[in-house]
């Protein structure tokens, strides 16, 4: 166990990203730019989304909410012996409690291997222990890339209890950028250059922000799946 979280805790590499994308998304609606009707994201230009299309997903009501509950019967008495932190190792995170799991029941592993069919090639190598971060209602994650040392082309992740924002920001350009509408219930997918040419955070809830609409934060959990490099 304490090997498992030793190799996450190096996964989060911290961003040095200096850009102000996070002005526009406190109430400013200029340049935002949907991906198409209704879709659950924005981005600074329509030739970066149109760059984005094939790299990043989100499906909506991905899981259930009896499924939803599944994963909370499973993880809450766990979670709820750890207290919430406020200093992560590399300033990655706020507000958080987390843990890996590598054996689930039944319910929840069937609901997982639809998320790796669903996110991964068929003949892709996984990271053994699905990562999980519990984020308080005032938590957030700061912009990072996860290091490639550690996890490969591809990040899918749960989200469950409430909706949030991701925002993805190049790394060398900071004006670009895209906002992802995580509903709960949700699945995420990074891929390729979105996953390692981007960073990616989870939004505080003031600045809880999708194209003009206010999407309040919660406490929120995300399973998150990787596969492994080469």
């Amino acid at each position: 166990m304490k090997v498992l979280l030793a190799v996450l805790k190096q996964i989060h590499k911290p961003a040095l990203c200096t850009g102000n994308p996070r002005c526009l998304s406190s109430g400013a609606t200029s340049g935002l730019l949907p991906l198409g009707d209704e879709a659950p994201m924005v981005g600074s230009s329509p030739e970066l989304v149109q760059k984005l299309r094939s790299q990043v997903e989100v499906r909506t009501d991905f899981i259930t909410e009896a499924e939803e509950a599944a994963f909370l019967r499973e993880l809450d008495p766990g979670l709820k012996k750890k207290r919430y932190e406020f200093d992560h190792w590399d300033d990655a995170i706020h507000g958080y409690r987390e843990t890996e799991r590598l054996r689930w029941g039944a319910a929840c592993e069937e609901i997982l291997n639809r998320v790796r069919s669903t996110a991964f090639p068929e003949c892709s190598q996984l990271l053994g222990p699905v990562h999980v971060i519990d984020l308080d209602n005032t938590g957030y994650i700061k912009p990072h890339i996860d290091s490639v040392k550690f996890c490969g082309s591809t990040i899918a992740g749960l989200s469950l209890l409430s909706d949030s924002i991701m925002r993805l920001v190049k790394e060398d350009t900071p004006s670009e950028w895209l906002d992802l509408l995580l509903s709960r219930r949700s699945l995420y997918i990074l891929r390729d250059q979105a996953r390692y040419k981007f960073t990616h955070e989870i939004l505080k809830n003031e600045e809880s922000v999708f194209n003009g609409q206010r999407v309040p934060r919660q406490r929120r959990i995300s399973v998150i799946c990787r596969n492994l490099p080469g």
